[in-house]
Formats: structure tokens, sequence, C-alpha cells
């Protein structure tokens, strides 16, 4: 959830509430983020591993497609596809 500076000074109680039962709060100033609320005792962070899963899917022939980019990974090794 997003809310602007102003409004959140308003409903500060009822997002304090929200914050307990889990959600975030993304204040923001003039539209931009500035600040999230969120319950005491749950990181921002996520885990370093795995944090992306689902946010995108790699092309079939990423070990292929370019061989500059196997020069940078494999020291110009292209890898055999996989069927």
């Amino acid at each position: 959830m997003q809310i602007a500076i102003a409004d959140a000074k308003a409903h500060f109680a009822e997002l304090i509430r929200k914050a307990e039962a889990g959600e975030a709060i993304v204040i923001t100033r003039h539209g931009r983020p500035v600040a999230e609320l969120r319950a005491a005792g749950q990181g921002g962070r996520r885990p370093l591993l795995g944090a992306m899963e689902g946010q995108f899917t790699l092309p079939k022939d990423i070990a292929t497609a370019d061989p500059e980019l196997a020069e940078l990974f494999e020291g110009g090794q292209i890898p055999p596809t996989r069927p």
C-alpha cells in the first residue's frame, strides 16, 4: 500500500494496525516513495538466494546466444546445449 505523508499523519493509528497485521506501507512525498512502515521484526531485506524467483525467466538459448557473453563467463567455451 502507498500513502502520501499528509494522509499517513491523518491515519497513523490505522496504518500501525495494518503494519502489525503484516502489510508493508510505503509513505510517499510528491508521489515518490520515501519510507516504509512495517511491523517490528519484519526485516526489509529478502534473502539473496532466490530473491528474484518468479520475477523473470531466462531464455532457453542463454548459453549459446551471445559469444561475447560466453567469453566473459566461460573463457570462450560455449557449452553444448541440452535437449
